[in-house]
């Protein structure tokens, strides 16, 4: 295996490849292979990016045909049949059954970006600076995301006060059962010094912050406090969202109407990039034309996959079969928690993103360590690194996927020894 290149012309700042040091040259659904041929079951999926899959084929083949026909791979934000095609069927599968207007913004191809343009439309639509924020919230990694992101490892790196955010307890965090009640409190009493914020941002599923899983009605009750203080409620669903928790928006079904929804990763289907935020018309007509702008805007590859990945969401038919894997998943956690008794391992999550939350970052590392030895790929989340968070293709066969739990169970018991 030959790492010269990477060791002598790549930046320090690679992170994946030190855990998962080999050099893979083909991949398809839920298995990477490398260049000597070993295979490696994949439960960590780009970091939530391959939600259908590596080379899924109903998207290669429509990529191919886009290609062939000299499709408008690049537009900036020109009108192309290409993004016509998205538009409509985002709105006809996605939206229209769901009710909602809401406005579909490309922003630059990550999900930061998405957040940035979230945080900056609340700023512009209400008058305010601050943003309130949770714990433990992951929203991106450049400054205006990065103060919303809580985690203490990303946020040293800016080399600059990270302002105008104001942070609160995630629901399941210390704290968080009252800080709602206690912030409002705040905000109502004048003499508190507490001001209005522009906006309350916040994730229904915690993914990088360790699968930190909020109810319905915690949720409800942030949404109901953004507007009763006139602040503008955003959800981040740039990884649990796309069909991740077992529907399309990990929200869908408890009573939220957001006024921005930011998207990203698994949104082009392929794993070609693609950003794009949904705000409800009243919030969107606040926008001038370029206020937010980028040269990589709903390029056409990505608009051509997503649509593809579309097709997923017509019937319930991916969505059951989340939910039964997602199950399956949950289970096999729980069986391995129980070998540890004395431990007090958690397990939690939603649909196809479920965790292992072993409490100490290095056994978490060690599990990584011994299961990509055995050939399965899993990333460490949340405080330390001690959540082993498992997001596998949703696409992944039956096979594969309790073949990676059996592995996974033998580094949990290898590591733990």
């Amino acid at each position: 295996m030959d790492f010269t290149a990477f060791d002598q012309w790549e930046s320090e700042v690679r992170a994946y490849c030190r855990a998962f040091p080999t050099v893979f040259s083909s991949a398809s659904n839920a298995r990477q292979t490398d260049e000597e041929g070993r295979t490696y079951i994949d439960f960590f999926a780009g970091a939530g990016v391959l939600n259908f899959g590596h080379n899924n084929p109903r998207m290669k083949r429509a990529m191919i045909d886009f290609l062939a026909a000299d499709g408008v791979a690049h537009s900036l934000d020109m009108y192309t049949t290409t993004k016509r095609d998205f538009i409509t069927r985002f709105h006809d599968v996605i939206l229209a059954p769901r009710g909602m207007d809401h406005r579909m913004q490309f922003t630059g191809p990550t999900g930061t970006n998405a957040v940035e343009a979230a945080l900056k439309l609340a700023r512009l639509v209400t008058g305010r600076r601050e943003i309130v924020a949770f714990s433990h919230g992951f929203h991106g990694m450049t400054l205006g995301s990065l103060a919303a992101t809580a985690n203490e490892a990303f946020r040293k790196w800016a080399g600059v006060p990270l302002r105008d955010v104001v942070r609160l307890p995630y629901e399941t965090a210390p704290g968080g059962k009252t800080a709602l009640t206690d912030y409002a409190a705040a905000l109502a009493d004048s003499s508190s010094g507490v001001t209005a914020p522009a906006a309350f941002l916040v994730e229904a599923v915690q993914a990088e912050g360790g699968v930190n899983v909020a109810s319905a009605q915690w949720l409800r009750d942030v949404a109901a406090l953004a507007h009763d203080v006139g602040a503008l409620f955003i959800v981040d669903d740039i990884q649990a969202g796309c069909g991740r928790t077992g529907s399309y928006f990990s929200f869908d079904g408890f009573g939220l109407d957001p006024d921005v929804i930011t998207l990203a990763k698994g949104l082009g289907g392929y794993g070609t990039p693609i950003a794009m935020n949904l705000n409800k018309p009243e919030v969107d007509r606040h926008w001038s034309p370029g206020a937010h702008t980028g040269t990589f805007r709903g390029q056409g590859l990505s608009l051509v996959a997503g649509a593809a990945a579309l097709d997923y969401f017509v019937d319930d038919t991916l969505m059951n079969e989340v939910a039964a894997k997602g199950a399956v998943m949950a289970q096999r956690l729980s069986a391995i928690a129980a070998e540890h008794p004395d431990r007090d391992w958690e397990v939690r999550g939603r649909g196809m993103m479920q965790a292992l939350d072993v409490g100490d970052g290095a056994l978490a590392k060690r599990v990584q360590a011994l299961a990509f030895e055995s050939g399965l790929l899993i990333g460490p989340c949340g405080p330390d690194g001690r959540v082993l968070k498992l997001i596998p293709p949703l696409t992944i066969g039956d096979a594969d996927l309790a073949e990676g739990l059996d592995i996974l169970a033998a580094a949990v018991e290898g590591a733990a020894a």
